[in-house]
């Protein structure tokens, strides 16, 4: 994709951003007008749907999130199983990488035009040209983190090139934190256009910058302990900025967990705690999506609302195919482990993210629930629990199961090892591979088969630069605003347990081990904050938020805490230290000359 010259779209990027179409100009005098180079720069917010919506590298083959059947005996997938399937020619590889290079050429020509501009405030035209660094370097910081040394092109695209040379990961490094200091310089603290750059997004993006350049994987970053007091000065600074949401699902969509007591419940996506989001909107001309990017043309509107969901199609009293629960894709399972993480009665995320009941939508009268006795039947009614899942500190017992499997509840009820049965196990009241549905971004209301949600996904908010500020605080840095990393850290706990601030919560002592009923505090204290105590804390806080491949990548923690929770990537046992690079895309490969060398092991 390096070869590809810029293309622009006419396509919106926010919800308050004016659109003009100019997919049929190219005259290099319009990008020298005012109103050209504004067409310039909102194309180069379009892409940011796109790349979010690459989640499959983030997210899959890690310790929080999987796909279905480990149980079933099924085939398990190439990010998460890390085999010989997971190589050069991986589709995901090849669209993250091209969307972050077509996104580059376009800022790249944003930065490289901008002096030309003749009609436009120097003022307006260096806060433009400092978005268009603050997304280029958001690009790069996506490359580098997935592929190590790559190429790094810092100037317009003009004629078709198949050089493509490596530059070492730690001069990637240099220029992004160039980029976003620069850009932060320039960036007003809040935005002209709701959705664009501000000077709090380029110091919370230097935030995790240098946290990410101190850690200094394989020695190649260029990173030292200096880094993580850069880290922990940006993440102070954002925290000043963006106070926090009173309560953890002020950030989301409202919903309840019944449907039938849904409603029409008001949204609102623009929360102070937030520093920056993709922007959605369901006005016509900022729905659409950019050209370059098939999928979310196919797939317009954010999709986070249903992708993460478990399968309830199958179970009593379902409607089939409806809003009620709407399209619930499996896309991505979180793992046993997940559940396993939190106090499921005293920390408030357990409750918001995860749905542990479901209910009959209907009336199903003389239902059998028991495989092959026609004698036994029970009437259930609209509204009743047709489906429980016990937290993991508090299984059911053999008595206390549905009939369905001998006990005497007139529902399913699943305790967490009961995840993912295999197929053979089927029963009346529910299918296998059925697991709590993850609801932390469901959007209510949304036809079915539209599946399109409005709400704006986060990618930046403060809440991760308390955590921030911990992770740098534990290695090394001092004279935080607040303090040590445990005062950190428990500002957001104490946020998620709400009117049980202050209290011990127990999560799992051994996550992946799921019949295991060890507990162990998250609390944080002085003398038992680790990194394995704050990572899990970001799991709790930020699942789901395009972060967690790359918090393990990190902290050197990929590997170990995969094997340990990934119920794949434990049957297949082949992940190790060249995963934690992906392979150059083969098409990339074959399209370069000379030939662009492959990662290692790959």
């Amino acid at each position: 994709m390096l070869i590809t010259g810029l293309l622009l779209s006419g396509t919106g990027c926010k919800d308050y951003l004016e659109e003009k179409s100019i997919s049929n100009i190219t005259s290099d005098s319009y990008y020298k007008s005012r109103d050209g180079f504004e067409d310039l720069i909102r194309s180069c917010y379009t892409l940011l749907r796109g790349i979010s919506k690459q989640r499959n590298l983030v997210l899959q083959g890690t310790d929080i999130f999987t796909t279905n059947g480990w149980d079933a005996g099924e085939a398990g997938d190439a990010l998460n199983s890390y085999d010989v399937t997971f190589n050069s020619s991986n589709g995901d590889l090849k669209a993250l990488w091209n969307l972050l290079y077509i996104e580059i050429g376009r800022t790249n020509t944003a930065i490289s035009r901008g002096p030309a501009v003749t009609d436009m405030d120097n003022s307006l035209l260096q806060v433009r040209m400092a978005e268009a660094k603050f997304l280029r370097a958001f690009c790069y910081f996506y490359l580098v983190q997935q592929w190590g040394d790559i190429p790094l092109r810092l100037t317009e695209t003009v004629s078709p090139s198949k050089d493509a040379t490596k530059t070492a990961a730690a001069d990637v490094y240099k220029q992004i934190i160039n980029d976003l200091t620069e850009a932060a310089a320039t960036l007003p603290p809040a935005a002209s256009d709701y959705g664009r750059a501000t000077k709090g997004a380029a110091q919370f993006l230097l935030a995790r910058v240098y946290l990410t350049r101190g850690w200094n994987f394989n020695n190649s970053l260029g990173g030292s302990p200096a880094d993580f007091q850069a880290a922990l000065k940006y993440a102070d600074t954002v925290i000043s900025a963006y106070p926090l949401a009173a309560r953890y699902s002020d950030l989301f969509p409202q919903h309840v967990e019944n449907p039938l007591l849904q409603g029409n419940p008001a949204q609102n996506d623009k929360n102070p705690e937030i520093v920056f989001a993709v922007q959605y909107s369901d006005n016509i001309l900022t729905s659409g999506n950019d050209p370059m990017d098939a999928y979310s043309t196919a797939e317009p509107g954010n999709d986070a609302h249903s992708i993460f969901g478990g399968d309830v199609q199958g179970i009593p009293g379902n409607l089939g195919r409806t809003s009620d629960y709407n399209r619930q894709q499996d896309k991505f399972v979180a793992t046993p482990a997940m559940y396993r993480l939190y106090s499921p009665l005293l920390d408030s995320r357990f409750q918001w993210n995860f749905v542990d009941a479901q209910y009959a939508l209907k009336d199903v009268p003389n239902f059998h629930p028991i495989s092959g006795d026609n004698n036994t039947t029970i009437n259930i009614k609209k509204g009743d629990t047709v489906l429980l899942f016990r937290p993991w500190n508090d299984p059911a017992s053999a008595q206390n199961k549905g009939m369905d499997v001998g006990g005497t509840k007139p529902y399913a009820v699943y305790n967490v090892p009961d995840y993912s049965l295999a197929r053979s196990a089927k029963t009346p009241f529910t299918v296998p591979n059925v697991h709590p549905l993850m609801w932390k971004f469901w959007q209510p209301n949304i036809p079915y088969g539209d599946a399109y949600g409005t709400l704006d996904f986060i990618l930046f908010r403060s809440a991760e630069a308390y955590l921030i500020a911990a992770e740098a605080t534990l290695k090394g840095a001092t004279g935080g605003r607040l303090g040590s990393a445990d005062i950190y850290y428990n500002k957001i706990l104490d946020r998620a347990l709400g009117t049980n601030a202050g209290v011990i919560p127990m999560c799992a002592a051994i996550p992946g081990n799921v019949t295991s009923l060890d507990s162990a505090s998250y609390r944080a204290t002085a003398g038992n904050i680790t990194i394995d105590l704050i990572l899990d804390e970001r799991a709790r806080e930020l699942m789901g938020e395009n972060m967690r491949w790359y918090d393990l990548k990190r902290t050197g923690k990929l590997v170990e805490r995969t094997k340990a929770m990934n119920p794949w990537t434990k049957l297949s046992g082949t992940i190790d230290a060249h995963h934690l690079l992906r392979p150059i895309p083969q098409s990339e490969i074959d399209l370069s000359s000379p030939t662009i060398p492959q990662n290692d092991g790959y």
